[in-house]
């Protein structure tokens, strides 16, 4: 059974100002999430799974679902704050969804095969897809997980600040712990630095970090379900709580004997993160397609 692509793509992207899942950065307006379905498809995954809003289902079918269903299956999972989740009876009113872990968690009716997850507004590479393949279909099991692990100096972005999943790893690239930090940049000395209670903590540039590229067997849904539903009841005066794909995955490592392995990727990241972005991503496609990485009319 060929391993299924998850693809988080419910978020408006505040910070960019707009719908910038289908904003176009290829020759012919292709959006950064194409070329992540064509490194997936070639990479041997099968079916493919959005994850959206019904609010923005039009748009998002007009741009890029009606041409995908042309070449692959595709399926819709739609997530809304208070979207049916078994052994939560009542949701606080709250503005946005519950996070990249309630995320995954909508999905749970549609995937029953190994799958991997991403988010729709980041370019993960060539490399990171085929390790991705390899491990769904060779290696994953219910105790068994992995992470594509990018070098922070790889996936910052000129135009502000990023944030990212700093991971702790042992020599054999088990996966220990991923930490979630903010505001990480780089200084006017060339050090990268995130920002904790005001201060200045720096970072090796060669540190792997998370860009929310997993691998997952389908038992994590109900580990995600349990853990789920305690958050809600936690954080149910919290309108801004998020129940964070890491978070799920430490708690797991710490207390069910998970082992997910980082898988390392040396490729650079690229994404729309800001509105700046974009003509330095659009510039990246140009110079793949010249170098034949990609086709220049996509689904030709």
């Amino acid at each position: 059974m060929k391993p299924t692509l998850l693809i988080l793509a419910a978020g408006m992207g505040s910070r960019y100002g707009g719908l910038k899942q289908i904003d176009g950065v290829g020759p012919n307006d292709e959006i950064l999430l194409e070329y992540s379905i064509y490194d997936a498809l070639q990479a041997g995954f099968g079916k493919i799974v959005f994850v959206i809003r019904k609010d923005i289902e039009a748009a998002f079918m007009e741009k890029i679902g009606n041409k995908i269903a042309e070449v692959a299956e595709i399926d819709f999972v739609y997530q809304e704050y208070d979207t049916p989740i078994t052994g939560v009876d009542a949701f606080p009113a709250r503005e946005k969804p519950w996070g990249t872990g309630h995320a995954i968690l909508v999905a749970y009716e549609t995937i029953k095969e190994p799958f991997a997850v991403i988010n729709a507004d980041d370019y993960y590479g060539v490399d990171g897809f085929r390790s991705m393949a390899r491990f769904l279909t060779s290696d994953c099991a219910p105790e068994h997980f992995c992470m594509i692990g990018y070098v922070l100096a790889n996936t910052l972005s000129e135009n502000g600040f990023v944030s990212r999943g700093v991971c702790e790893v042992d020599a054999n690239f088990k996966l220990l712990s991923v930490t979630e930090r903010t505001k990480i940049g780089r200084e006017a000395d060339g050090q990268i630095c995130y920002e904790e209670a005001g201060q200045k903590v720096a970072l090796p540039d060669e540190t792997y970090v998370s860009m929310n590229f997993w691998g997952f067997h389908p038992s994590i849904f109900e580990s995600l379900r349990k853990d789920f539903v305690q958050f809600v009841q936690d954080n149910w005066e919290k309108p801004k709580a998020e129940f964070y794909i890491p978070t799920a995955v430490n708690n797991m490592m710490n207390h069910q004997g998970l082992k997910v392995s980082l898988l390392p990727s040396q490729d650079l990241w690229y994404g729309v993160t800001y509105q700046e972005d974009r003509g330095t991503v659009s510039r990246a496609f140009q110079q793949f397609i010249a170098e034949g990485r990609y086709p220049e009319q996509l689904w030709a």
